[in-house]
């Protein structure tokens, strides 16, 4: 098999799985509370994590790890898996499937943004059109179409959601920046993460047995999109000869979604999520294309 069908391979493996995750959230919250969801599949990733490094022989890097290296992966590890899941499974608890998902895909917009302060780069006209043309569309999904009334469905999950972003956006960032190994990285900041979720959860969860569907769906969760998923994406980026080749199939995700949740959750697709959607990614896709043409 050629390097670049391999990358598309993975890549698709990867979005398909992302594609099922704002089913799967709805379907298992109906079976479990949301902390004690998350407590299950952070504690599921980690776990995927370490048996990933010990069948690739990586262990030892843990051992050469550096104090801020450590202190890196817990701040790390308090905004992803602990902060940016916390707030986005809420979400889910307020807002319907479809709404959650395409709202927390806003994500690149805010990359672009904090990029600014964080960064220290500059954007031209054209991006801040691109930008407005993303908001437009989160002002449809979140007034499901009631541009002039302003009246949203549910303003404090809407704000969740959106937030969420803001959290993995920071994420992304700061995990640019950090050079180390990425599955070692990823266990220890998914690791530190678990600590937090544990504490948080003891003080906001009755600790009761939830179903087995709950169980069954939070580790399904832990696997595939907190965990496996990460590394079938990295590989789809190692071997694609054009990062692009295979970054601008995550496109696909949103809209694959919505048929999921459709048949899977029962939701009615509304008209208003797909008109935003549409908005969202062709103000990413516009950004996207900007940069690239300064460069």
């Amino acid at each position: 098999m050629k390097r670049q069908t391999k990358a598309y391979v993975f890549a698709l493996i990867a979005i398909l799985f992302w594609s099922t995750m704002s089913s799967a959230f709805k379907i298992t919250l109906r079976y479990i509370d949301f902390p004690f969801m998350l407590l299950i599949a952070s504690f599921s990733s980690v776990l995927v994590f370490f048996l990933i490094l010990l069948f690739q022989g990586k262990i030892i890097l843990l051992r050469k790890l550096k104090f801020k290296n450590v202190l890196h992966s817990a701040f790390i590890g308090f905004l992803n898996p602990f902060l940016y899941y916390f707030v986005l499974f809420k979400a889910y608890t307020l807002l319907m499937a479809q709404e959650a998902g395409t709202l927390n895909y806003v994500w690149p917009i805010v990359l672009v943004l904090l990029s600014i302060p964080i960064l220290k780069q500059k954007i031209g006209l054209k991006s801040i059109i691109a930008i407005f043309v993303s908001f437009f569309g989160i002002i449809i999904i979140s007034t499901q179409g009631r541009l002039f009334s302003l009246e949203f469905t549910n303003i404090y999950g809407v704000l969740l959601a959106l937030g969420s972003a803001l959290f993995w956006a920071l994420f992304w960032l700061l995990n640019l920046k950090d050079k180390r190994e990425e599955v070692s990285k990823l266990f220890l900041n998914f690791a530190f993460g678990f600590i937090y979720i544990l504490i948080t959860t003891f003080f906001v969860s009755d600790f009761s047995m939830p179903e087995t569907k709950g169980i069954i769906g939070s580790v399904y969760i832990g696997i595939f999109e907190m965990g496996i998923t990460y590394i079938l994406w990295l590989n789809a980026l190692k071997y694609s000869t054009n990062t692009a080749k295979v970054s601008n199939l995550v496109f696909l995700s949103p809209f694959i979604a919505l048929i999921i949740i459709r048949l899977t959750v029962g939701e009615e697709i509304l008209f208003s999520t797909f008109v935003g959607l549409i908005f969202i990614v062709s103000g990413i896709i516009l950004q996207r294309y900007f940069v690239s043409s300064v460069k």
